[in-house]
């Protein structure tokens, strides 16, 4: 009989997607939701999480959690997927982001203390490891060196990763760690990674950012993150990606399937440094954050190209073509009124 599966962070873009896949499989699913987070918020698509064959359960693993509630949470749940966490990254300093990446990992831990559970899966980040080339791309061996961007984002994941490592090394916590590129595709509600092809096909993008990112389908790495349940080794980390894109690349791929106009003109990095300091210097005078800041344009200069060649073996982590999850994405926006 496979075991209940409690989902952090299910009414998430990847949360939804991990729910999906759990049921398409016959895994009894236990959804760990902040409260006032179970039902779709305002006009989004998506169906309250109520309405799915789960059990929702209401919990900020991100405030301090009374033991109690921490048995109620995990009573009867075999394995975690932690997948709760806060991509921001504008402002490049937040306390929330910081809260809920590390405090609510290390409550996560808690629960699977408490609970015994046979496997923790960790949702992290590739970023946390080193970047490289198109040729040579980073992999899960190469050191942190996202410190320097000063994004509490990639700071506060490699933190919880490193928590869990030691929780691994310290207590034999049977837990397992995958580590998504950047996610396309379908269900993007709120949205997150999807807003950068709204913002494309809005034309708001007029120029594309020297460096480039590694993509993936959102649905693969769902699928990744449930095989390694079983599949994934105890203490090992899994970058779950699939294609090296420059921005140009990128964008002119995501402009052909949404028949826009990609942009035209590079932005070179000294006019791009010069409009992240301008941004700061706007969200320091009006305490708002301004449409970009210094951070975000460091890591835009740079190539983060990872490798996921050791999820598709260890994994099997499909490769859905990325045109594939932009249309996909795209279409899903179209019907839903986003576009």
């Amino acid at each position: 009989m496979l075991p209940r599966v409690l989902v952090t962070g299910a009414n998430g873009f990847l949360g939804r997607h991990l729910v999906a896949e759990l049921l398409h499989r016959g895994y009894p699913v236990r959804a760990l939701v902040r409260p006032g987070r179970g039902l779709a918020a305002g006009a989004s698509p998506l169906p309250p999480l109520q309405t799915l064959p789960i059990e929702v359960c209401e919990l900020d693993l991100s405030q301090v959690v009374r033991k109690e509630a921490l048995a109620d949470t995990i009573n009867g749940c075999g394995a975690i997927i932690h997948a709760a966490a806060v991509a921001q990254v504008n402002p490049a300093r937040s306390r929330a982001v910081r809260d809920t990446n590390i405090h609510g990992t290390e409550q996560a831990l808690r629960l699977a203390r408490k609970g015994g559970v046979e496997r923790l899966v960790y949702v992290g980040t590739a970023n946390v490891f080193g970047f490289g080339s198109k040729k040579q791309p980073g992999d899960e061996t190469r050191p942190y060196t996202g410190r320097r961007y000063g994004l509490d984002y990639m700071d506060s994941k490699r933190a919880a990763t490193d928590r869990v490592l030691a929780a691994v090394a310290r207590e034999q916590l049977p837990a397992v760690l995958v580590h998504p590129t950047f996610m396309l595709g379908p269900g993007d509600a709120k949205p997150t990674s999807g807003a950068l092809l709204l913002e494309l096909h809005r034309g708001r993008l007029p120029g594309y950012p020297l460096g480039g990112k590694n993509y993936v389908h959102v649905h693969d790495v769902a699928m990744a993150t449930v095989n390694a349940l079983t599949q994934g080794r105890v203490g090992e980390s899994y970058i779950l990606g699939n294609e090296n894109l420059s921005y140009k690349e990128a964008f002119a791929l995501m402009a052909d399937v949404m028949e826009v106009a990609p942009p035209r003109w590079p932005v070179l990095q000294p006019l791009a440094n010069f409009y992240g300091a301008l941004c700061d210097l706007k969200t320091l005078f009006t305490g708002r954050p301004a449409q970009v800041n210094s951070a975000m344009v460091a890591v835009a200069n740079d190539g983060h190209y990872f490798s996921p060649q050791k999820a598709r073996a260890e994994l099997s982590l499909p490769q859905t073509p990325i045109i594939q999850a932009v249309a996909e994405a795209f279409a899903w926006f179209k019907t839903y009124g986003y576009v």
